[in-house]
């Protein structure tokens, strides 16, 4: 089956008369720790990436040179982040959208319309449009959702260093069987979002 073209969404969003055009897109919302983080991408007009496609759809290999290659030819990119704290204090659906405004705020120059992976919109003061799985048929969104994924991988490889006996390395916080059972043996940890440990715990947050 061909492929969609990843530029009909920008193309048509240029005869509306935008000029800089970003995509949106978070990784991390489903984790048990870590921050959740987002990324905007600003890519010149029918820029040839190859290979380029939603983060999930992309080897890991594959995404490390793409990360360096939409750094390198990007307008303008930006990676912003939001923490486990701020996660229990404000829920994961406005921590993504928090992260998703700082990171189209850290753009520069400031796009005129942002194109927003998901169904909600919540705190995004940039002219948007939101659109589900955006990250398969847009290029800036496909392009913002590797920048996320390798900027938290590499995080939670960081954090793995810090915390080794939870072995993020191996599961990037995410509910595996292999977390959980760490989860179980040493408790949660700085990084771990209480909030989505409840069922661990009873229905009350560690």
């Amino acid at each position: 089956m061909e492929r969609p073209d990843l530029w009909t969404v920008e193309e048509r969003a240029r005869t509306q008369g935008h000029v800089l055009i970003c995509g949106v897109d978070e990784a991390g919302a489903g984790p048990l720790a870590g921050d959740v983080y987002a990324a905007a991408v600003i890519l010149p007009y029918r820029l040839e990436l190859p290979g380029l496609n939603d983060s999930k759809q992309v080897s890991p290999k594959k995404r490390e040179r793409l990360f360096d290659e939409i750094k390198e030819k990007a307008a303008a990119w930006a990676v912003a982040s939001v923490d486990a704290a701020t996660i229990d204090d404000i829920n994961i659906l406005n921590a993504r959208l928090l992260a998703m405004e700082r990171a189209i705020q850290a753009l520069e120059p400031q796009p005129d319309f942002a194109l927003i992976d998901g169904d909600r919109d919540k705190g995004i003061t940039c002219t948007h449009q939101t659109i589900v799985k955006g990250d398969s048929i847009s290029a800036n969104i496909a392009a913002a959702s590797i920048l996320a994924k390798v900027s938290r991988d590499r995080y939670m490889e960081e954090m793995a260093a810090l915390y080794p006996e939870y072995q993020f390395e191996r599961h990037k916080g995410y509910p595996t069987k292999l977390h959980y059972e760490l989860l179980r043996r040493y408790g949660p940890c700085p990084i771990h979002r209480r909030s989505f440990l409840k069922k661990l715990y009873g229905g009350e947050a560690p």
